[in-house]
């Protein structure tokens, strides 16, 4: 019996999905833990790129199960749009896809709040697919569960409450057209019909495959700064892709868990608004923004580029608890004479001992530099450790001390055959 959570441990886009694709052959079950379609998973075999956005990418290993658990929001069709396309692509899902019947459904009235708040003064730049406000409905006991479907007086009673409610605000406040109640009570008992073969109870199933002795990955989206507890409130998401939300998105107890493995790029990126300590606004933050193609895979959004902030990775892992991490995109600074590493940050003239979760203060940090020398020379041909450059090697010596973090794994690309331990 094997259980391990996988966690972002910056501020998303590390590589997750990659990440998964090269764990999940060892493993007979992934399950997704929190968030929702705003999470967006890259994976590249041979000549095909996926990217899936509510499916665990262990649903491109032939014998592996997905699983969706209760602590995800599942938009209807994001999700039958991505079975549809897997299906397309030759990729079988019946019989090994399963989603919690607990977990809560996002809905049209969801999409139009979250539109709405993104267009007002106070945004903080959410990719507006309904998640933080069906997060909210969830919290406030008047969110709408898969379990709900197979009720049709329930459904009705709670969509027509909900949609009062909301209707209300809409148009009296936003000036907005209200939504129609029969139209998305039809919409809903038609989705029910499509995902019925796919609703398992969660938590009994992960329990007794773990008394089986089967092995399980569990798996986040988002990264752990943007934990709506630990991260860098209120610039986060509505969920926590921490550890701990593993067990409280899928029912698996904390002390059935055996590993934590975080995921970190080589260097720093982060979308959306709020605070950014080594954020480059200059010509290095565009050539690694170019470099890495960093441009969201849900949104298409530019992401914001800087360099490795040690005193970040430091605090996600000790939140986290990881046992080793995961370093992806090392290739990208293969562009770089010099490179730049934040082991520290200074505020009003002294240095830090922790990091800074308050916007306030993070946003007024200036971080101290340390400087490496580049390597300038191509490794994404490379398959080990020992064939890497002795300053690619020392680069991630340097890290590894600084973030006080063990690093087992390595990519040097987006290709399977470009993902190698550290040993």
């Amino acid at each position: 019996m094997s259980v391990t959570i996988l966690v972002g441990s910056q501020w998303g886009d590390e590589g997750k999905g990659k990440i998964v694709d090269i764990l999940s052959e060892k493993f007979d079950i992934v399950a997704r833990y929190q968030g929702g379609a705003n999470a967006g998973h890259t994976v590249e075999i041979g000549d095909k790129k996926y990217v899936l956005h509510l499916i665990p990418s262990g649903i491109l290993r032939d014998k592996c199960i997905c699983v969706v658990g209760n602590g995800v929001v599942i938009d209807p069709v994001a999700l039958l749009d991505e079975i549809a396309l897997l299906e397309k692509l030759g990729i079988n899902v019946e019989g090994r896809l399963f989603i919690s019947h607990n977990a809560h459904l996002i809905m049209p009235y969801h999409k139009l709040l979250d539109s709405i708040g993104e267009s007002s003064e106070s945004k903080i730049g959410t990719t507006g697919k309904g998640i933080g406000p069906c997060y909210i409905d969830k919290y406030a006991r008047k969110g709408i569960r898969i379990v709900d479907l197979l009720n049709r007086k329930v459904l009705e009673e709670k969509i027509r409450r909900n949609l009062k409610e909301k209707n209300d605000l809409f148009t009296a406040l936003y000036h907005r057209e209200a939504l129609g109640v029969e139209e998305i009570i039809k919409t809903y008992l038609e989705f029910d019909k499509k995902i019925d073969k796919y609703i398992k109870d969660v938590p009994v199933y992960l329990n007794n495959a773990i008394s089986e002795g089967k092995s399980i990955l569990l798996e986040g989206a988002q990264g752990a700064l943007l934990d709506v507890d630990h991260g860098t409130y209120p610039f986060v998401t509505s969920s926590n892709p921490t550890s701990g939300g593993a067990c409280t998105g899928t029912g698996i107890p904390p002390n059935k868990i055996d590993t934590i493995v975080g995921i970190v790029k080589a260097y720093t990126t982060r979308v959306g608004m709020g605070p950014f300590p080594t954020e480059l606004l200059d010509s290095d933050g565009k050539l690694l923004q170019n470099a890495g193609s960093e441009f969201g895979a849900t949104t298409g959004r530019p992401r914001r580029c800087g360099w490795f902030d040690a005193p970040l990775v430091k605090y996600s892992s000790v939140i986290n608890g990881l046992s080793y991490v995961a370093v992806t995109k090392l290739d990208v600074l293969s562009c770089f004479k010099n490179i730049k590493v934040c082991v520290n940050y200074m505020l009003d003239g002294k240095i830090l001992k922790s990091f800074p979760t308050d916007v306030d203060r993070l946003s007024r940090v200036q971080p101290v530099y340390e400087t490496l020398q580049g390597w300038n020379s191509d490794i994404t041909n490379c398959t080990s450790y020992a064939s890497l450059p002795n300053k690619t090697k020392q680069y991630l010596d340097f890290i590894s001390e600084a973030a006080e973090i063990k690093i087992n794994i390595i990519s040097v690309g987006p290709k399977r055959a470009q993902t190698f331990s550290a040993m």
